[in-house]
């Protein structure tokens, strides 16, 4: 393959103006130049490309069959030089995002507002996922980033940014004599316990926190999503254990109440998380440089 390219836009010149005089004022270049490149194409290809005529050139039935694919060739790279200038002033392009329902609700949806009114023309893609997921996709480069709940261990996984968010244990109005008083951690398991379902990050760390005091615990509800917990908790049916920010709309109403505990729940830390030695796209780089100026 002939890698000089530049012999190629010479002879794309001369075919579309059959003059080589013109072709070299269109390029900028000298007319022995135009010569000298086109007959190095014809001897590296080993035919004749242009008849030559007393007012100029045309091509030859071997050159105009070059021509259509020398043709096509530069409009692709003319359209991708141009997709490119789109790209780079945002005028299109893809955000690929991870993270779960109360990241999204209480930390990124404010971030996606920002990020899609000053650039509306990028395409936001956001999947509600597990962190274990989030990991695998990021992995798998189907993602850009993802926000998760930490520790992540993981040789392929970066973590550039995190956050804390801080959890409480909560109960319908039903339990209000159970949130007057400070209650210790074996207490807590006299109460029906909702919990997440078996697998998810916080299901592990509310598992965790009681394991910590020598206490296990079995749910007597297990749920999919942080909303049901809320949901079951405010009906009566037990303790759930959410991100305070998720639930302090509800807390202020008087709709749940947060039982006080002699050992406080940790904080979780929300993570920003992408792979490792993976350049991100310019959309994604607009992104998190919004997220480090938040």
């Amino acid at each position: 393959m002939i890698t000089n390219t530049e012999w190629y836009r010479v002879f794309l010149h001369a075919a579309e103006t059959s003059n080589l005089t013109k072709a070299a004022q269109n390029l900028h270049m000298t007319q022995p130049s135009v010569s000298y490149a086109i007959k190095q194409l014809e001897e590296a290809l080993g035919v004749g490309l242009f008849d030559r005529l007393s007012k100029g050139v045309r091509l030859t039935q071997e050159g105009q069959a070059l021509y259509q694919h020398v043709r096509q060739a530069f409009d692709e790279l003319d359209s991708g030089e141009r997709r490119l200038k789109k790209l780079k002033q945002f005028g299109e392009g893809r955000l690929m995002i991870g993270a779960n329902g109360a990241i999204i609700k209480h930390f990124l949806l404010s971030l996606l507002d920002r990020f899609h009114a000053r650039y509306p023309d990028i395409r936001i893609q956001l999947s509600q996922e597990r962190t274990s997921s989030i990991v695998e996709r990021l992995k798998k480069g189907s993602l850009d980033l993802g926000f998760v709940h930490l520790p992540v261990s993981d040789e392929e996984i970066h973590i550039i940014d995190s956050r804390t968010s801080p959890y409480c244990a909560v109960v319908g109005t039903a339990f209000a004599d159970w949130a007057r008083r400070p209650l210790r951690t074996e207490e807590l398991t006299e109460l029906p316990l909702l919990l997440l379902s078996p697998g998810s990050s916080t299901r592990s760390f509310i598992e965790g926190w009681f394991r910590s005091q020598g206490v296990e615990v079995e749910a007597d509800f297990e749920l999919n999503s942080l909303d049901m917990l809320a949901e079951f908790a405010e009906r009566g049916y037990g303790t759930a254990f959410l991100p305070r920010a998720f639930v302090s709309p509800r807390i202020a109403e008087g709709s749940l109440l947060e039982l006080r505990t002699d050992t406080r729940l940790p904080d979780r830390y929300i993570g920003v998380a992408v792979r490792k030695h993976q350049s991100p796209s310019l959309a994604a780089g607009a992104f998190l440089e919004m997220l480090q100026q938040n």
